[in-house]
């Protein structure tokens, strides 16, 4: 009776600490995310301490700004820190006023984005074709580049050369995610472009009425945007809708009080 008391025990210390160990191992994959999240908000105040002390002794260095320029524009992070702990200027520009941000943008090299930003990049200065970083970034569905300019001071009035928000392309090229975190940020969904055109009627007009363009016009919905304003023609975008086939955003914005 007493062995077969001590087994019982047994087993039921071996469940409880295989039990510990299943908790444990799903709680450390649980926490892998935040812990990586963490590790480059600690790497990124780093950076930016290190930036801070080499600003304060640092003297520009307007040669070296052509080497910044092209280190920013082949993703080289590595080269345009260097370069910028030598006093290469953060905001210089090239022939068609591209800033080194604006080119890492451009080809998505999120590494060179950050430290730019860090080193103290306006993510507002404009280009000659009047794109910003953090407009382009919209317009080319950058994510995690926008998310950066956001959280560096980007100007969510700012517009482009048709005199849209960063929304508005977002919303035609079908940039789901990129429109979720502009509404989060605060963009408005009823702004109206020169062309007339509000981001639902982009959607609408420019997009091909699939699964990417309902989620958006789902979300716009949620964020109240003015479904019935139109365009210069008096159109709305639910007639466009109807008038493209696009059967479900039709059925969306009608649902949705749209007419």
């Amino acid at each position: 009776m007493h062995h077969a008391v001590s087994r019982s025990g047994a087993h039921v210390r071996h469940a409880a600490i295989l039990t510990a160990c299943l908790a444990a191992g799903l709680a450390d994959a649980q926490g892998q995310e935040t812990q990586a999240q963490e590790a480059q908000a600690v790497a990124t105040a780093a950076e930016g301490r290190d930036a801070a002390r080499a600003q304060e002794g640092a003297v520009n260095r307007p040669e070296f700004g052509p080497a910044l320029l092209a280190a920013a524009q082949a993703g080289e992070a590595l080269q345009v820190r260097d370069w910028l702990k030598r006093g290469a200027p953060v905001d210089v520009r090239d022939r068609q006023g591209n800033t080194p941000l604006l080119l890492a943008v451009r080809g998505n090299h999120v590494e060179v984005a950050r430290s730019l930003l860090v080193h103290g990049a306006n993510p507002n200065l404009k280009n000659d074709l009047q794109d910003s970083a953090y407009l382009l970034a919209g317009a080319l569905g950058r994510l995690e580049i926008l998310r950066m300019t956001l959280s560096y001071g980007a100007d969510l009035q700012s517009t482009n050369r048709y005199g849209g928000t960063a929304l508005i392309p977002a919303c035609e090229r079908g940039h789901v995610d990129t429109v979720q975190a502009l509404l989060a940020a605060g963009v408005r969904a009823d702004h109206v472009n020169r062309l007339g055109w509000t981001c639902l009627l982009e959607a609408v007009l420019l997009g091909d009425g699939g699964p990417r363009y309902q989620d958006i016009v789902r979300q716009l919905i949620a964020a109240r945007a003015d479904l019935n304003l139109p365009d210069k023609d008096g159109v709305t975008a639910v007639v466009h809708a109807r008038q493209r086939s696009q059967h479900e955003v039709e059925r969306l914005l009608q649902e949705a009080g749209a007419r």
